[in-house]
């Protein structure tokens, strides 16, 4: 996933200047017909995708109903489809360091995909992939003044089309559990026995539940590579199936109801992206 381009995430930067390290602070989808993404997600989860900006990048701001930005969407060019890039949702975190934690993630057995670099105005960033080879952002962001004491708000486990729920899906998932918790300051939380399908282990940060890792090598997901999976709310689960369904998307799981009496699915978008999302039934 090399040669990606210099997109301009100006909302990633407001909003998480004093985001904690380690935190979850934006979402980007990667996609080669943002258009398509739009019609597609402003009807399954609510969200008012902006339409393309001037100029030669495509980089488009996720409008919340409240206002507020949910991440952004990146046009998959040619030239970074033959990189390796491939339809895909991506979380960025927060560090103190880019080019530190860089080589801290390099030595830890992780390794670079796209070489730390500055975009001016909003701050550092690299796209790395774990030991086990899930891909994710690391970024730096600069404070804009007046904004020193935002925080990002793209993350909530009960919010309506903000992300809810971060899943890793992974080959090892106890090599993965104590890869990010000593990389960003994570917490290991209770672990949920699946059966065959292992021990579904919780993540904590500053005293907030994150998400999950648990092994991708059996069940539904067992032919997958190693990724994130991104759970964004919904009111209702039924509806968004349906929405997704009309518009030419594909479930894979469920509906399913997870401890706490929210449903959830997971399905493939029309460009190729797996998507998640969380809600009422």
């Amino acid at each position: 996933m090399s040669d990606v381009t210099d997109a301009p995430r100006t909302a990633a930067n407001e909003d998480s200047a004093t985001s904690a390290g380690g935190d979850f602070i934006w979402y980007e989808l990667i996609t080669p017909d943002p258009d398509g993404a739009k019609s597609f997600y402003d009807a399954v989860v609510g969200w008012n995708i902006e339409a393309k900006p001037s100029g030669e990048m495509d980089y488009r701001m996720i409008g919340r109903a409240d206002g507020g930005m949910a991440g952004g969407v990146m046009r998959l060019t040619d030239d970074m489809a033959s990189h390796g890039a491939r339809p895909i949702w991506l979380g960025y975190l927060n560090v103190d360091d880019v080019d530190a934690s860089l080589a801290s993630i390099e030595r830890a057995g992780g390794k670079a995909l796209m070489p730390a670099f500055d975009i001016p105005d909003i701050g550092r960033i690299a796209m790395v992939a774990d030991p086990q080879g899930a891909p994710f952002y690391i970024m730096k962001p600069i404070p804009h003044a007046g904004r020193e004491n935002e925080k990002s708000d793209v993350f909530s486990p009960d919010k309506v089309g903000r992300c809810s729920w971060n899943e890793l899906s992974t080959s090892d998932a106890i090599a993965a559990l104590d890869f990010y918790t000593s990389q960003f300051g994570w917490e290991k939380g209770d672990a949920m026995p699946m059966g065959d399908k292992g021990d579904y282990r919780f993540i904590n940060h500053h005293g907030q539940m994150l998400g999950a890792i648990f092994p991708s090598a059996a069940g539904a997901f067992a032919d997958e590579q190693p990724h994130w999976r991104y759970y964004f709310r919904v009111p209702s689960i039924s509806a968004a199936k349906s929405a997704a369904e009309e518009r030419g998307g594909r479930i894979v799981t469920g509906p399913m109801e997870v401890p706490g009496g929210d449903q959830i699915i997971v399905g493939k978008d029309p460009q190729g992206a797996e998507f998640a999302l969380v809600g009422g039934k």
